[in-house]
């Protein structure tokens, strides 16, 4: 092949792609020329490209185009060397990290183990790290051939629920003895509920939608699934912790209204269908808690600190192929994978995720290679 495709995103649109094709780069000293193989396209993707311009995020920067008003979407998924300049890199190899939604890339290994690599490209340098790193699957605790799929859709995705899940934990849920979850058919927050389903202290409630709602109380995780409707019927003296998946400024503040003496924390863990950021659509007063922002990577940072780094792998290892045996069971999946073939398939998919038209009992695999 002598040519690559990519998808290139309008950052003012993000349902709107087109399809560039050029021909493909030489690799210079210390380059690895990598084929794209696989990647999941979920509304994660979508999250990373509506925060794509945020300081600290910087989402659009891992793979410039460029090209004014145009970027590049990221993706988790799997990709093959096709040829390395680089010792301790070599062709034929697969790696699972962060990709562009590309036939092919080009990346600068460095920090070289058996691990995997970083990538050293110059402008990745002052991004963040954990979304430079490589992991060769040959050296992967967590990684099945047979998997591969379910990895790509949840793992991205569940990290921030495995997360998540022991930030409550370690807060002690803030004194609370509910935790409300809303966007309950996302995969982040059912990832949460499956993390804490085992603690009973704690009743996990899930706020969805009516559609949804058959769906979500199929998963069994949530110990009560509501409608957002619904919201006013809950007990106001039961202590409760809002987990805020939808980033819903009118629901934060039926919940706030309901609540204000009784929520003990308001806990904004990302967007399922709302790509504002907490608080840029005006600084609304709310009784109760000022909502805070949950950053999974300094939770992170904090258990690399207690446990170990080795014992946080571990541990979340552990966790993840049980919630992958769970989405993926044969007789009661909670997660259909749906497969994609070319880069042009990704098209009306971001398009659908965008518009929230996509059934949340489907993980979508664009297939490159």
């Amino acid at each position: 092949m002598t040519e690559v495709t990519r998808l290139y995103t309008d950052r003012n649109d993000l349902g709107a792609t087109r399809e560039v094709i050029e021909p493909l780069p030489a690799i210079e000293d210390g380059q690895v020329l990598v084929r794209i193989d696989r990647l999941a396209v979920t509304t994660n993707n979508i999250t990373y490209a509506a925060f794509g311009d945020t300081p600290h995020l910087r989402y659009w920067d891992f793979f410039p185009t460029g090209e004014p008003g145009w970027g590049q979407m990221p993706a988790w998924g799997f990709a093959d060397v096709v040829a390395s300049t680089v010792e301790g890199v070599n062709e034929g190899e697969r790696f699972y990290g962060f990709w562009p939604l590309a036939s092919h890339w080009v990346v600068t290994p460095v920090r070289v183990t058996e691990r995997g690599f970083y990538d050293g490209t110059p402008h990745r340098l002052e991004l963040t790290s954990a979304y430079n790193q490589y992991q060769r699957v040959t050296t992967d605790a967590a990684y099945r051939p047979e998997d591969e799929d379910y990895q790509m859709l949840v793992r991205p995705l569940f990290i921030t629920s495995f997360m998540l899940a022991d930030f409550l934990t370690d807060n002690a849920f803030f004194g609370a003895r509910r935790v409300l979850f809303s966007s309950a058919s996302s995969k982040t927050a059912y990832g949460t509920a499956f993390c804490l389903q085992d603690r009973q202290e704690i009743e996990i409630v899930g706020l969805t939608s009516a559609g949804n709602r058959n769906f979500v109380e199929g998963l069994g995780c949530y110990d009560r699934t509501l409608d957002y409707d619904a919201v006013e019927t809950l007990d106001v003296d039961v202590p409760t912790v809002y987990v805020d998946f939808s980033g819903n400024d009118d629901l934060r503040a039926r919940i706030h209204h309901h609540l204000p003496q009784t929520l003990m924390h308001d806990c904004y863990a990302g967007s399922a269908h709302s790509h504002d950021h907490i608080g840029a659509r005006g600084s609304q007063v709310l009784p109760g808690p000022e909502p805070k922002t949950y950053f999974a990577p300094t939770q992170i940072k904090k258990r690399n600190a207690d446990w170990g780094p080795a014992e946080v792998t571990r541990r979340f290892n552990e966790a993840q192929l049980a919630f992958i045996r769970c989405i993926g069971h044969p007789e009661r999946p909670w997660l259909l994978v749906e497969p994609h073939q070319g880069v042009r398939s990704a098209q009306p998919l971001i398009r659908a995720l965008v518009d929230g038209q996509v059934d949340p009992r489907i993980g979508h695999v664009v297939i490159l290679g």
